[in-house]
Parts: C-alpha cells; structure tokens; sequence
C-alpha cells in the first residue's frame, strides 16, 4: 500500500474508532454530548440477509431503534427488501460461521461498524461434528474485527433453534459452547446474546423449520434491541404514538399513528395535522413522519401519520392508496370528538406519493356515491415536494396515467380547493418546477391559496428523514410553522 493510501486509510479508520469511545452508555458522563450517530453490522447467513419468503430481524430492529429515537445506520455489502425500500448488511445466504471467518477482513475493513450483530452457526450439518469449528471461527472473526477497531462492540448470539432434524442437532451443543467462548473471552466488548431463549420454531419459522416467519423476525429484532439498549446511551427523543386502527382489512389493520399533545382534555377542540409517508405508493412507513409529529403535538395540535395501503405489502395500486387516505379524513372527523379535535381544522400533509394522496383529498371531489355523509376534504395541506401531476406526461404507473382525471391534483383544481402550502426542489428529478408552477396558477385563477417554496439546487427528496437532517429541514419545519400560525391553526 502506497504511504499516502496508507495514511488516508489510517486516519478513517482512527476517526472510526475515536467515534466509536463516545457512543455507550459506560462511557457517559454528566452533562456529555448527546448520542452521535453510529453504525450497525448484521453479520450472519440467511437468518441475518432475509429472503423473499421469509422474514429477517432488520426491519423490525430499525423501526425499534428509530422509534427509540436513535440515529443509526445499517451498513454492510449485501442488501435485505423490506418495506422502506433496502436495509444493508452482512449476511450471506447458504454460507456458515468459517466463510464469514475468511471474509470478515475485508468486510470490517469497507464497513468499520460501531456495533456487530454476529448470528452464525447454520449451514452445517450434525454429522460434520461441526461445533468446535464454529466455535474457532467465531473466535477469529471476533479478534479480527477488536484488532481493526478495539472500541467495536460485538453481539454474540446464541443461534436460533431450528426443527430441520437431524441437520441441526448439533445447534443445542453449539449454543452452551458460545456461551462459553464469551465468559472465556472475558472482555466488555464482546457481549453475549441469548437467541435462543424463547425461539420456538414450531411458531416462529416458516415451513423449512429453519428461516424465521414475521413472528420470528419481530421475535430477533426484540432480543436484540433489548441488548442494545443496554450498552448504548439514551436517545434524545423518544417517539411515543398511540396506535389507533381505522380500517380492517383480510390481512391485518391499517393504523393512525396519534401523537396527542399534553394535558389533551376535553375543552377546546385541537387542531389536527395528518401526514401520509412518501415511497411512489409502493413503499415507506408512518414512522417518517414522527419527528413532524412530535414537533406538531409539542405545539398543542394533534397529530397523526397515517398508515395506508403499500403495493410492496398489499399488491394494490395508487387508488386504493387514495381510498385509503380518504378513509383516514373520514375516520378522524368521525372521532374527532375522542380525540378532542377540532373538525373543521383538519390539515392534511405529505411528501412525494404522501403529497399526492394529501392533494388529492384536499382537491379531488368528493364521489357521491361513498355511502357516507362525513366528508374526506381537509382544510389544509401542507406538501412536500408531492407529485400533483398523473397525467400523461406526469408521474405515476401506466393506469395511474390513463385515469388520471380521476386522482391527479393539477387537473381538478377549483375554488373549493384548500390553502397550500408547496415546498419543492429546483433538481426534483419528478415534479418539473414548471408542472409546480402551473399547480400554482390554476389554483390562483381558481380562487384559491398557494403558497410555494422553491429550495434552490435541492433534487426529491428535498431532506432523507433516516439520515441526518440538513439545514432545509429547519426551513420547511420553520415555514411551515409560519404558513400554520397565519392560518390560525398555531398560536404565535
């Protein structure tokens, strides 16, 4: 290695490990700096990377750690679906605790994480006698990554049993032999993690007997997120939404997200913001909108992320995501008085697909044949660089396009429309600042409200709600405040 390429590498790796001292709980101190951003490893085979017919603990461990309040990454080569799109890792599918011990150099050396999740013991079978082989490559895997970086954390963990017998007879033996390697080990960093406890494969494995169902999955993620919590310091904010569900569906409820403000007694009705999550109707979570949320709960209004039909989870298209949406207005007018809110002070908000069911709600006529009186318009809408336009030449799938007068913002836009507010990328890659522009003529010449803030240089989206936030967040989150104040929904 050349001496300049030495030294870059040399620096990375000393400025990884410096970061890593100031991340665990041992380490704070009164009055420390909060929790700096860190990094996660899940280092295993299938069980870690997932598969298409069964479950991994990724997902349901970083909706934990985030709705926690901490500020994290998942990191590693490899690459598990789930509904936010991709969560990285490294687990390799069909490989045993030997290949990871042949890679893990190159591996830890790309990817330095702060915290490793190590689940390896699959991927042998009982006639191979394979424990003590395990057990050396687990060893070697662990000194490998402390002698890279010695403030790196290591999560142990007793490996999941399996009903694949007698393939994984030996798994029993394996777990008593890891739980000893780590006593022996004796050191703070390396900590062991019991998998095993309560895994029932008879409930928490799909038919193989081996792979963990969603069950199994929420099932890892919570192991491991309690041993987390252990060694990591307090988060600064912890998100706290009550679950509400307002709509049943054959394979499980959608849910409102509720974020009430204090002392939320019954007196004077409270404001309402609604925020539908962003992912072209296919992806995303409610949870990118909780720190709106908690901002606007703070602020004494009541606020909800909304929950609504996916294509990744429900195979469903962008129209039942607006049923969905419309249902959502519906539901919270019809308890309105439950939740202590004002209904005709109902602001609707969203980013990229979340902006369009939000336009939409607020700009499409209500259909009269909806066997419903309660209306689905908001009063509001607050919009992240949404898509407004489904068109032919606006976004959205093919279906989308051809019944576009039906769902598309831009085309129905009348005096009934309520005041907006448009906040938009000059480099969205999706929403042309021209198709914004045009939005805000025709609900001009319509009589109605918009107010569009355009971020110089910025593409879509304008701020990623998992990484960290860029001085436009405060802007919008500033704007936004000011746009609700004016229209008497905040208070000065």
């Amino acid at each position: 290695m050349r001496p300049i390429v030495f030294f870059c590498f040399l620096r990375t790796l000393m400025l990884s490990v410096l970061l890593s001292a100031t991340l665990f709980a041992q380490a704070e101190k009164p009055g420390a700096e909060p929790q700096k951003r860190f990094s996660i490893l899940g280092l295993g085979d299938s069980i870690t990377q997932g598969g298409e017919s069964f479950q991994c603990y990724l997902f349901p461990l970083w909706q934990k750690l985030y709705t926690a309040g901490y500020r994290f990454d998942f990191i590693g080569p490899n690459e598990s679906k789930c509904r936010i799109g991709i969560l990285n890792n490294s687990g390799f599918g069909g490989k045993n605790a030997e290949y990871l011990d042949a890679q893990i150099d190159s591996i830890y050396k790309k990817y330095p994480a702060d915290i490793v999740l190590l689940h390896a013991g699959h991927n042998h079978f009982d006639t191979e006698n394979p424990v003590s082989g395990i057990i050396d490559a687990q060893k070697s895997i662990i000194q490998k990554i402390l002698k890279i970086n010695p403030h790196a954390k290591i999560l142990v963990a007793k490996v999941i049993p399996s009903g694949k017998l007698p393939k994984y007879s030996y798994i029993p033996s394996l777990n008593k032999e890891i739980a000893k390697m780590v006593r022996q080990m004796n050191n703070p960093n390396v900590i062991l993690v019991d998998q095993a406890k309560g895994f029932d494969w008879k409930i928490h494995t799909i038919a193989d007997k081996v792979h963990p169902n969603p069950a199994g999955g929420e099932k890892m993620a919570e192991v491991w997120f309690v041993a987390l919590k252990k060694i990591l310091k307090p988060a600064e904010q912890v998100f706290e939404p009550k679950l509400v569900s307002y709509k049943q569906l054959d394979n499980g409820d959608l849910e409102l997200h509720v974020f009430e403000p204090q002392n939320n007694k019954k007196g004077e009705p409270r404001p309402a913001i609604i925020y539908f999550f962003g992912g072209g109707w296919s992806l995303g979570t409610p949870l990118q909108f909780y720190r709106e949320c908690a901002h606007y709960a703070a602020k004494g209004m009541v606020a909800v992320s909304a929950e609504y039909r996916i294509s990744y989870l429900h195979k469903t298209t962008p129209f039942e995501s607006f049923e969905d949406a419309k249902d959502v207005l519906r539901w919270i007018r019809q308890h309105a008085s439950e939740l202590n809110i004002d209904p005709n002070r109902i602001v609707a908000a969203g980013a990229s697909a979340g902006g369009h069911l939000a336009a939409a709600t607020g700009i499409i006529k209500e259909n009269r044949n909806e066997k419903t009186a309660i209306s689905s318009k908001p009063n509001l809408l607050l919009l992240y660089y949404p898509v407004i336009d489904n068109g032919p030449n606006g976004y959205g799938p093919e279906e989308m396009k051809k019944r576009f007068q039906e769902i598309s913002p831009l085309h129905n836009v009348d005096s009934t429309a309520p005041p907006t507010l448009f906040f938009l990328g000059t480099k969205d890659q999706l929403i042309p600042v021209k198709t914004a522009e045009e939005f805000k003529t025709r609900m001009e010449k319509a009589g109605a409200i918009c107010e569009l803030h355009l971020f110089e240089g910025v593409g879509h989206p304008i701020f990623y709600y998992a990484k960290e936030l860029t001085e436009n967040y405060g802007k919008i989150l500033k704007l936004s405040d000011q746009f609700l104040q004016k229209n008497g929904y905040l208070k000065d």
